[in-house]
């Protein structure tokens, strides 16, 4: 019965949901929006029936496309500069995580000032930014719902966390339909984010009733769906039950948190520059080993939702054996390679001193089960490097 809060933005989910953007453009009264998207994104038909929606509510749109993997935090204030200068007066992310944390971004500086690294932490943010529509295209990052936007501070090589309800969207559109023409390997990447999620949200120490509830159906939705979702023969049914286990991942983390998965990942994807879903998936059985004892009783309801039996004991080596599953049947590499680092062992020293440094400074490790010690996070990343 402790106090806990929890934040949302509206929600509408259903097929085409992306194209009643115009209708809510129309209800913000905007008349100049910046689009925030992912230069990649603009060849489908889907894009641009988006955009169609979009032109034929407003006077001008302002579409800015230089958003990359693990958004840099120059990227944020170009576009924030643009923001000001062009007088837009309300935002649409359409994208994976990067476009909809850079859109966050771009919101806060636009409305407060200063530079995008100085809102680092919890409630830090002043005065909450325009309004902001998000149009999620993968179903695993869970930004269009959630209160965290993450930043990559280019001179530092890490990924800073901002956590403010004052960057939960206004309007989250939950479509399938943009799922249809994503690859295999980052539907199956999105789809362990949106897992990664739910588990961390499920064992964290700010956990509660309402957030357990999105959490397991998360679970169960991922455990169900992602196979086929990354097979030929994926239905626009089933990216639909990844887009709602992705929507309630975060409606799950965003209020109750995440954990050491997501600290290590944050410090590995910054400092080497890597998809994020890739670093949870190759994370998530490696913290779940070490984080285990200290949530037992949650892991094993974990465990029964992907058909463990609990009874026969050893479920925690059960449990890791299924994420390893699953990862090798989807091809997700088991871990990081990177060549130059193998050969200079001083440098590939250094590279561990200061993952370690990054993932134990994260603010996502503070709702971790388990208080780690630097030399239990060194020992995971020694496991994937």
């Amino acid at each position: 019965m402790e106090l806990r809060k929890f934040v949302a933005p509206e929600i509408i989910s259903g097929y085409q949901a992306s194209l009643l953007v115009g209708r809510y453009l129309k209800h913000f009264a905007s008349r100049c929006p910046m689009v925030v998207t992912d230069q990649n994104l603009v060849q489908y038909d889907w894009f641009t029936q988006i955009m169609e929606s979009i032109r034929e509510a407003v006077d001008d749109v302002i579409l800015y496309t230089e958003v990359t993997v693990n958004p840099k935090d120059y990227e944020a204030m170009k576009g924030a500069e643009i923001f000001l200068s062009k007088n837009c007066d309300l935002i649409i992310a359409i994208g994976g995580g990067s476009p909809m944390d850079c859109a966050k971004c771009i919101s806060i500086v636009s409305t407060n000032g200063g530079h995008i690294l100085d809102y680092e932490g919890v409630d830090v943010i002043n005065l909450p930014g325009p309004p902001l529509i998000c149009i999620p295209t993968t179903a695993g990052t869970s930004a269009d719902v959630s209160q965290f936007a993450i930043i990559n501070d280019v001179e530092q090589q890490l990924k800073k966390t901002i956590i403010s309800k004052k960057v939960v969207p206004d309007l989250a559109l939950i479509d399938p339909v943009p799922l249809m023409t994503k690859d295999r390997y980052l539907t199956a990447c999105t789809g362990i984010d949106a897992l990664t999620h739910a588990i961390e949200a499920y064992v964290s120490n700010a956990q509660s009733p309402i957030t357990d509830v999105h959490a397991l159906e998360a679970i169960k939705l991922v455990h169900e769906n992602l196979i086929e979702a990354c097979s030929a023969k994926r239905s626009i049914e089933t990216m639909y039950k990844m887009m709602i286990a992705s929507l309630s991942a975060g409606l799950a983390f965003s209020n109750a948190s995440l954990g050491a998965v997501h600290a290590l990942a944050h410090s590995l994807g910054g400092r080497l520059n890597l998809a994020h879903g890739e670093c949870n998936s190759i994370l998530l059985d490696r913290v779940i080993d070490i984080n285990y004892t200290s949530a037992t009783k949650r892991y094993d309801t974990i465990a029964q939702i992907f058909g463990i039996d609990i009874n026969q004991g050893r479920t925690k080596e059960a449990l890791i054996q299924y994420i390893q599953n699953i990862r090798k049947t989807l091809n997700i590499h088991d871990q990081i390679i990177v060549s130059d680092i193998d050969i200079h062992e001083e440098a590939r020293e250094m590279l561990l001193q200061d993952l370690v440094e990054g993932a134990i400074n994260d603010p996502c490790m503070v709702t971790n089960p388990k208080q780690l010690s630097e030399a239990e996070v060194r020992y995971i990343y020694e496991q994937i490097l």
